[in-house]
């Protein structure tokens, strides 16, 4: 599962479909409807909120955004209504480390969005994070 930190606007069109079923699954999984997943490292931030339903449908409302502007058609039902949820802090360290583990998968899958992403030094967050400075996440397995 890769929640990414990034903003979906940088996914290739396969990047984007997995985050939107992997995001879905989280969203289960924070719901208590599956077993799967129960420990996966990435759910921490959104346990960490107040309501962490509404912060990973927050999530998710920003991925559907991104595919109604590429004209794809997830569906809107598997959210709930749009709810004020506050931001979530992410490290600048997250931000860089996931920037280069997208660029290595663009080098392959997607030339024209990977010579954007290397264009861009300081890439933008989901629009539900907010960048902080420090290191990779402690929650990142890094490779």
């Amino acid at each position: 599962m890769r929640l990414w930190s990034l903003h979906p606007k940088y996914l290739d069109a396969k990047g984007l479909v997995a985050l939107w079923r992997e995001g879905l699954l989280a969203k289960a999984v924070l719901e208590g409807k599956t077993r799967g997943y129960t420990r996966h490292p990435q759910l921490e931030r959104f346990r960490r909120m107040p309501a962490p339903v509404l912060a990973i449908q927050a999530y998710l409302r920003g991925v559907w955004e991104e595919a109604q502007m590429r004209g794809y058609r997830f569906d809107e039902t598997k959210l709930g209504p749009p709810s004020a949820v506050p931001s979530i802090p992410v490290t600048s360290g997250q931000i860089a480390y996931e920037r280069q583990h997208l660029l290595y998968k663009l080098a392959h899958r997607d030339t024209d969005r990977f010579a954007h992403l290397k264009a861009v030094d300081r890439p933008e967050p989901h629009p539900l994070f907010t960048v902080i400075a420090g290191p990779v996440e402690p929650w990142e397995v890094v490779r």
